[in-house]
């Protein structure tokens, strides 16, 4: 099999909920998405997406994704998509850096990985080991009394596992994590995520504030090492999400930080092939393992559907489908969470069909 063109569409993503705020005034209500899919000589072809959640979220953004596909894409042509690790190599001999467009690459590789031998992405990470899997929804900051009322909703419509959204005044994000507590039910899991928005002073009043609540705390400064320094004194498990982009960075994450989760971002690892990789390694180290992506619609929540469902159980914290949680449904909203979990589709590859009705053409290589 060979690649014999690329295409590259985008189309805009509304967020389901109004406004999705982040600590330090990041906030968005769209994003820009980009679809990449690779055509092949046999008829098959392979879709990914790559969509950054703004553009101070995360060293990326729409621009600078569609600059890297275009310099990546002519390189592609004539090779075999089905041999992932080569393509990735013929790509970083073009670009040093670029990341996040060659994790759409390669989630259009193992797409047609999976179509050309008949199996979905499950089956060739590993297997299926989980039918259904946990899904989480974020909380955007605001009032503590308007976050613990969406939590209420969101429990109503299955969902049991809530990300909230901290990392502003630290007394007033304890405030707003202890009326979550108060709302949800008893088995709710939370997580109590300032995506790295605290400095060292405010991480220690919020984490000190926070002591004795049933929460987890994500990622609560910049730097690994200040969320070492930060979680010192505290009981409270540390989960770790920016900071972690290698398997290096996993050890780290467990034996430097205390770390008991991460959360793999599939765009931010380089693809399926990293995040897989690790994945695997935290599953090694008894890690919980949490996927996700920074912001997408249907391709993204299949590829995290994939991964999730070949994920061992007992090292599964919780996944999140995007498409839930915005408008991208370029594949008849497929996958479908159900009740507040998540499962993988059966077919071959992603298993979803992409329909380019409305989409913006980006560019045409062949």
């Amino acid at each position: 099999m060979r690649v014999v063109g690329i295409d590259c569409f985008g189309y805009n993503l509304r967020y389901a909920h109004g406004e999705y705020v982040m600590s330090g005034g990041r906030a968005a209500t769209s994003e820009i998405g980009t679809l990449v899919r690779l055509r092949t000589d046999e008829g098959l072809e392979g879709w990914g997406e790559i969509t950054p959640l703004g553009n101070r979220y995360l060293p990326t953004h729409w621009a600078e994704v569609r600059a890297a596909l275009h310099t990546l894409a002519p390189a592609l042509l004539g090779k075999d998509p089905t041999n992932v690790s080569a393509v990735r190599r013929t790509l970083d001999g073009v670009l040093l850096g670029g990341t996040y467009a060659k994790a759409a690459i390669d989630v259009a590789c193992w797409d047609l990985l999976g179509k050309a031998c008949g199996q979905p992405i499950a089956t060739l990470l590993g297997g299926v080991l989980q039918e259904d899997f946990p899904l989480y929804e974020a909380v955007p900051l605001t009032s503590p009394e308007a976050m613990a009322d969406f939590v209420v909703r969101r429990e109503e419509a299955g969902i049991a596992r809530f990300q909230l959204k901290v990392g502003n005044d630290p007394l007033e994000d304890a405030a707003r994590t202890r009326a979550v507590v108060d709302a949800a039910a008893s088995d709710t899991l939370v997580v109590a995520d300032a995506n790295g928005g605290w400095n060292l002073r405010a991480a220690q009043i919020a984490v000190a504030s926070m002591a004795g609540l049933p929460v987890f705390v994500e990622q609560p400064c910049r730097k690994t090492e200040d969320c070492v320094f930060a979680m010192r004194h505290s009981s409270l498990p540390l989960v770790l999400d920016e900071t972690v982009l290698t398997t290096t960075d996993v050890f780290r994450a467990k034996y430097d930080a205390g770390a008991v989760s991460v959360n793999i971002k599939i765009s931010r690892v380089g693809g399926l092939t990293g995040a897989a990789r690790m994945r695997d390694l935290m599953q090694d180290l008894d890690m919980m393992v949490s996927i996700e992506d920074t912001w997408g619609g249907d391709i993204v929540s299949a590829a995290v559907s994939h991964l999730a469902a070949s994920t061992e159980a007992e090292n599964f914290q919780n996944a999140s489908f995007m498409n839930d949680w915005t408008d991208g449904h370029v594949a008849g909203h497929q996958p479908r969470s159900r009740n507040g979990r998540g499962a993988a589709p059966t077919g071959p590859g992603l298993g979803i069909t992409v329909q380019t009705d409305g989409l913006e053409s980006v560019f045409h290589i062949a």
